[in-house]
């Protein structure tokens, strides 16, 4: 059957097929250890396997969910009972709002791919932050699952994400947490998540089973290389501390730690994340360099916060952009008013879903 929102298969459907009939068997190529002896030729194929990943992944889930409509839809025909035929048809709807997001993503993707390689500037480094906003102990924990969701998206994209700093509580939540993301188009990506978020559920620390509202806070930072920011010794408070965490002999025995102070505007950032004085001083400025910089573009458009803070608000929970309701099974983004189900799929790193729909919703 041919689906109303099917236009992506209108005229490019050889196009789109080719593409991922190349990605997949790529990914095929690739995790075979004979051909990882092919030196040159399995270096060749990674470049082109990455340069496809990101349209590749979109196409087949585009594909998936494309399947499981013309499943549905063929379910409701078939179905005889009232209430049934509706919980079919309500799911019917969901999968072709879905699909037509996938769609529209693919379309997408598809013109970035074709654009000149020298022309693609998106940013390959990222700085995300993650805080407990209001709800105590029960914001820190899902400050945590927070952290691991984007921990989790990262790892499957294949881009590399390094611990800056932590602060955990001492049930194992994140008061803080900073991280460098790196990957082609991560702040790109990214960027969608800076925000107050809200959380619905049981706490892992209430017993009498009371469901509890609380918010996390997420800031996003391109880094930003070779910027006009001059910072001197004599503008910083620096300081090297113990680190803590996981980091090699050197951790708790020396002080390579560096917490670092931009004394005229206050910005403050520590970095714990190498092994040596001189290296966590290095990525602490860069770190620094990169939220001035962000300051200063908010301050040219008379913004009255700096970046961190204009990203985040205060954490109050009517700052809400997206919340998640445990007990119901969804997450909901407010700034297009759209809703998703299966909770444990999007903890575990698959927002491409969410991030499609923010594509493709109309500007503000």
């Amino acid at each position: 059957m041919t689906h109303p929102v099917k236009v992506l298969l209108r005229g490019m459907r050889e196009e789109f097929k080719k593409i991922l009939e190349e990605y997949r068997s790529l990914g095929l190529r690739l995790e075979d250890p004979e051909f990882l002896k092919k030196g040159q030729e399995y270096v060749t194929a990674s470049k082109r396997f990455a340069e496809l990943q990101e349209l590749g992944s979109c196409l087949t889930k585009y594909h998936d969910f494309e399947r499981r409509l013309d499943e549905a839809v063929a379910m409701a025909k078939q179905e005889s009972d009232p209430e049934l035929k509706i919980m079919v048809q309500q799911e019917t709807d969901e999968l072709s709002k879905t699909l037509e997001n996938y769609e529209q993503e693919s379309s997408r993707l598809y013109a970035v791919f074709q654009e000149p390689k020298e022309a693609d500037q998106t940013h390959k480094e990222m700085i995300l932050e993650v805080r407990a906003g209001t709800g105590g102990d029960e914001a820190a924990l899902f400050a945590r699952d927070l952290f691991s969701m984007y921990e989790r998206y990262a790892l499957n994209h294949s881009w590399d994400i390094t611990l800056i700093h932590e602060n955990k509580d001492e049930l194992g939540g994140y008061k803080e947490i900073v991280a460098e993301v790196r990957g082609k188009g991560a702040y790109d990506v990214f960027q969608h998540e800076q925000g107050v978020h809200r959380v619905q559920r049981i706490p892992e620390t209430e017993k009498s089973g009371r469901i509890h509202t609380s918010t996390a806070t997420v800031a996003v930072l391109p880094v930003v290389k070779d910027v006009n920011i001059e910072v001197q010794d004599k503008d910083l408070e620096i300081e090297f501390i113990r680190s803590s965490g996981p980091g090699g002999q050197n951790v708790n025995k020396l002080s390579t730690a560096v917490r670092m102070k931009h004394i005229a505007t206050g910005v403050t950032v520590f970095c714990q994340s190498q092994r040596h004085q001189h290296q966590n001083r290095e990525k602490a400025l860069e770190i620094l360099k990169s939220k001035l910089y962000q300051r200063e573009l908010e301050e040219r458009q008379q913004k009255a916060t700096a970046a961190r803070r204009a990203q985040v608000g205060t954490g109050e929970r009517s700052e809400k952009i997206r919340t998640y309701n445990f007990p119901q099974d969804r997450v909901t983004d407010h700034r297009i008013n759209q809703s998703w189900k299966n909770m444990s799929r999007i903890m575990n790193g698959d927002l491409d879903i969410i991030w499609a729909a923010l594509r493709a919703a109309p500007p503000s």
